[in-house]
């Protein structure tokens, strides 16, 4: 079972309790959690493509973290977003490449 997710509560609890909450408790403490579906990292795979076609270039660095985390490998994260570049939009692959670089940096 993955950690218990607090980035919600952490970060917006405060100012938006009910997106805290609903970030936490269920995207990542009940969809997430949920690996007899989908794996952990497939769900990080399937994660850093939406947020790289959507051009949320914030998100990507702690979603690759945790993709790392989650067993995601330079060779992996490489192709997906090679892959991407020619769907997503070229200059969002090169945004995402340099933040993964310095992710993968010591593999």
């Amino acid at each position: 079972m993955a950690k218990r997710q607090t980035a919600g509560r952490d970060n917006l609890g405060e100012f938006a309790p009910q997106f805290a909450a609903l970030n936490d408790d269920v995207l990542f403490g009940e969809v997430w959690s949920k690996e007899n579906e989908l794996s952990a990292h497939d769900r990080s795979m399937i994660t850093i493509a939406s947020i790289i076609s959507a051009g949320n270039i914030e998100q990507l660095d702690a979603h690759l973290k945790i993709g790392k985390k989650n067993g995601i490998t330079k060779d992996e994260i490489v192709a997906e977003i090679t892959h991407l570049s020619f769907y997503a939009d070229w200059p969002k692959a090169w945004s995402a490449f340099n933040r993964a670089k310095e992710i993968w940096k010591e593999d």
